[in-house]
């Protein structure tokens, strides 16, 4: 890659991340919100990206944490989104688990104080998922709508209500066969409970640490139990009637991103699926839908996690590929998303999983941070 151009576009992403960090509502402290038509922070992905961003603005990471937490209900409820002008709490929009990227935050900061706010506050979040959220009685966590997951115009939710009646999170819509027993959710969850235990271990809570393990592995044990198919290796929603809603998207990344399966379990997954051409190892990695799944839609339309190949997914990559040793493929996967990103004319959503043209949102915040972060990654690789 020409070094010129790469020092160039890095100078313009970190730019771009100075002027996305603005005050949201009813919160004094600027947050990286999320970037072109996106002008607040989103549950799903805010807290990952102010890591990210952390390693130059070390406040961004404390406040794109603490604008939930600030917010946070006394029922135990984190908003989904914090707006410039409003908040919201019509879904849950889960993926990356806060307490995760709280506990690095944490170690980035070198703030117990933060650690114990985090802490706390993730507690009650757990609590609040367990009793509005398995509706079922099975244990796991459920989704109501497409928000949830944060899968917008995605066929996994085709036909469904984008958000919960009256904007409540903990009422499901009466509508097709929801709820669901949702893996990504339900991995979210444990990665947060496993996130809980190292953070009471941490505060000196023995017991509760011992707890918060016990409770991870149980979640772990349901998702195999409930949404793995062996025959296809792969874990699918299951609906009201316990049927596999049979949709090989990137849901299935989520699940391997909080290494819910062990690693024999993982490879067979990976060599099937991932790492294969005519699923998602496509020439730019990883679409959010299967290209060979008859779901995939082909039109590629903006905001659509129903085939291109999106930011989040890749920023949320390192997560997984290293986990289970697979950092040569990371290497491939980094190198791709860079190179499009470079011939990009600006930083946008998602991609072609083809010809890496993207689309969708001029200046998202995202694949800035995927440009900072992998070009960090890839330069360590080389020293």
């Amino acid at each position: 890659m020409n070094t010129t151009k790469v020092q160039q576009k890095y100078d313009a992403a970190l730019a771009g991340l100075a002027a996305n960090t603005r005050k949201v509502f009813g919160y004094d402290i600027p947050v990286l919100i999320e970037g072109g038509v996106y002008s607040g922070i989103w549950l799903e992905c805010g807290p990952l990206e102010g890591l990210v961003y952390g390693r130059f603005a070390p406040q961004v990471a404390r406040a794109n944490h603490d604008v939930f937490f600030h917010h946070q209900r006394e029922d135990g409820y984190f908003p989904c989104w914090v707006w410039g002008d409003r908040k919201g709490a019509g879904q849950i929009q889960m993926v990356v688990p806060i307490a995760a990227t709280a506990l690095e935050t944490a170690d980035l900061l070198g703030d117990e104080a933060f650690l114990a706010r985090a802490y706390a506050a993730c507690v009650r979040w757990d609590q609040w998922l367990g009793r509005h959220r398995n509706t079922r009685g099975t244990g796991l966590c459920e989704a109501f709508c497409e928000y949830d997951t944060g899968h917008d115009n995605s066929p996994r939710f085709q036909g469904l209500p984008k958000e919960c009646p009256g904007g409540d999170a903990a009422i499901c819509p009466s509508a097709g066969k929801l709820p669901y027993l949702a893996p990504d959710l339900s991995a979210s969850v444990y990665g947060g409970r496993c996130a809980l235990a190292k953070m009471a271990d941490r505060l000196g809570k023995r017991p509760e640490a011992q707890l918060w393990l016990d409770q991870a592995e149980q979640m772990r044990a349901l998702i195999l139990r409930h949404c793995f198919d062996p025959e296809d290796e792969c874990f699918y929603d299951v609906d009201r009637d316990g049927g596999f809603v049979r949709i090989r998207g990137d849901a299935l990344t989520r699940v391997l991103g909080e290494h819910v399966p062990g690693q024999a379990l993982f490879e067979r997954i990976y060599k099937r699926h991932i790492i294969n051409p005519a699923e998602f190892w496509t020439p730019f990695p990883l679409p959010s839908i299967s290209i060979d799944d008859p779901a995939f839609v082909r039109a590629l339309p903006c905001n659509s996690w129903g085939g291109a190949s999106q930011a989040l997914t890749a920023l949320r990559a390192p997560r997984w590929f290293l986990h289970y040793g697979k950092g040569k493929d990371l290497e491939h996967l980094m190198n791709r998303w860079v190179q499009a990103i470079l011939d990009a004319p600006g930083f946008m959503q998602q991609m072609n999983p083809w010809t890496g043209e993207f689309s969708t949102s001029e200046g998202y915040s995202p694949a800035m941070c995927v440009l900072i972060d992998f070009v960090d990654r890839l330069e360590l690789l080389k020293a």
